[in-house]
């Protein structure tokens, strides 16, 4: 499901708003939330959603630790689900960027202006939605690698 170019960049602009509408929720696993909880998925799930570019997406239950257990991406097959994987000198604010850590790829965030490394994301350490530096998310632990997706064709 790949938007136009033409609507891109005011599409762009909308999601990072409607992120930028997120910050500081408290990091609650499968929270779907603003204001009272999100974590990694939900927040780029519901942020896409309220833009109005992807339909309402269930994901099912998780364990929030499934990473450290099963080499199974499901993470990155609901993000595949709506975009297209790009190299990173191609990413722009709206963007997502996943992180491979464990057995799997398990967080991600979205890039937001300036553009790349700034990104906005549900934050488990910080306990919140927040700006960070996506070339060091701080997620604990060891990152083995790094994708990024645009659901735009642009």
């Amino acid at each position: 499901m790949l938007l136009s170019k033409n609507a891109g960049i005011e599409q762009r602009l909308l999601v990072e708003q409607i992120a930028r509408s997120w910050l500081s929720t408290p990091f609650h696993d499968h929270g779907r939330v603003k204001g009272a909880g999100c974590d990694c998925a939900t927040f780029l799930l519901c942020t896409f959603e309220e833009a109005g570019l992807i339909p309402h997406t269930d994901v099912g239950h998780y364990s929030p630790q499934f990473f450290m257990h099963s080499a199974e991406e499901r993470y990155l097959g609901w993000v595949k689900k709506f975009g297209r994987e790009i190299d990173i000198e191609q990413a722009k604010p709206g963007d997502i960027v996943l992180y491979k850590a464990g057995l799997c790829f398990c967080h991600g965030a979205l890039i937001v202006a300036p553009g790349w490394p700034s990104i906005i994301h549900a934050h488990a350490a910080s306990r919140c939605v927040r700006r960070g530096d996506g070339r060091n998310p701080h997620l604990g632990m060891r990152i083995l690698d790094v994708k990024f997706f645009s659901l735009w064709r642009d």
